[in-house]
């Protein structure tokens, strides 16, 4: 189960508290002209992309127009939000601070003091279905090992909204540490700047989400390769795509809440009745009336 200290999990809701620009990171429709921000529209396709070119010249030059460049798609990837994203944006600032509000109580089989980030999940999904009134779930991806790839798993919250009828149906997907999945310890400047324009908490539409992760991904494996560091395969392109868009299990958190709830404790044994076969049979058996009669084995 995915876990966190109890004071990461009160920094990150005092964090929201403080500054929601920050956390959330995005820029509502209005806030800034399309002009401002180059066309990411092209990043919506395509696979697989270790397409970093290993023989470019890594001069300052090309360098920092590679590092602006990604600064700038980027950006414009987080500017062209929708106004079904940033009404989901804001039902979820006000389900965090709920959250903040009340406290955080751990319902998990060994529960956390001050609460986990399974359980801040639960009670955020909680809230966008029971208040917010939206089909909101928490869906667990998993996937198999491949020659590319190791298996792994991943939880996340999830929306699907239907209330345009000519657009269909849009997944929006909530990620409560979205910049922490893209870290790289040793990291450059360059890097490191870059995931400081990530959002804490991304709310967003999969299309915009399979964007960032090829920007990500690119100058991720641009930083390893310029350090001279091994590119571990939960980095690639595939595994971070594999995270949130494959096809997943979607569970109520409701009912996620209330299996954890009535677990038995750790050492709770269940009573399980015996089976009665030749090899542990004593000889004798129950008449009915709380009695035991003798039987004769031939």
């Amino acid at each position: 189960m995915d876990r966190q200290n109890s004071d990461d999990i009160m920094r990150f809701l005092d964090g929201m508290a403080s500054s929601d620009d920050v956390l959330f990171g995005f820029l509502d429709e209005g806030n800034q002209s399309p002009e401002d921000f180059p066309d990411s529209g092209n990043l919506n396709g395509g696979e697989d992309t270790d397409d970093v070119d290993e023989n470019s010249n890594c001069n300052s030059e090309e360098n920092k127009a590679f590092w602006q460049e990604q600064e700038q798609l980027l950006q414009g990837t987080l500017y062209r939000t929708s106004s079904i994203e940033t009404k989901i944006r804001q039902a979820t600032k006000e389900a965090l601070r709920e959250v903040k509000s009340k406290g955080l109580h751990c319902v998990c089989r060994r529960p956390v003091a001050g609460g986990c980030r399974s359980c801040l999940r639960g009670e955020i999904s909680r809230h966008l279905r029971d208040v917010a009134c939206y089909d909101c779930v928490i869906s667990k991806s998993k996937w198999r090992s491949s020659q590319d790839i190791p298996a792994g798993e991943h939880e996340y919250i999830e929306i699907v909204d239907r209330s345009d009828p000519k657009k269909g149906e849009m997944r929006v997907v909530i990620e409560l540490s979205f910049r922490a999945e893209f870290e790289i310890a040793k990291g450059g400047e360059e890097y490191k700047r870059l995931i400081s324009r990530l959002p804490e908490v991304y709310v967003g539409k999969t299309e915009r989400l399979r964007s960032l992760i090829k920007i990500l991904c690119i100058a991720g494996k641009k930083c390893l390769r310029d350090k001279k560091m091994h590119m571990g395969p939960w980095r690639k392109h595939k595994y971070m795509q594999a995270k949130w868009l494959r096809t997943c299990d979607r569970s109520s958190s409701l009912e996620a809440a209330m299996v954890s709830e009535t677990t038995e404790p750790e050492n709770w044994v269940p009573l399980v009745k015996p089976r009665v076969s030749m090899l542990n049979y004593d000889g004798s058996f129950s008449n009915g009336m709380g009695r035991s009669a003798a039987v004769t084995v031939v």
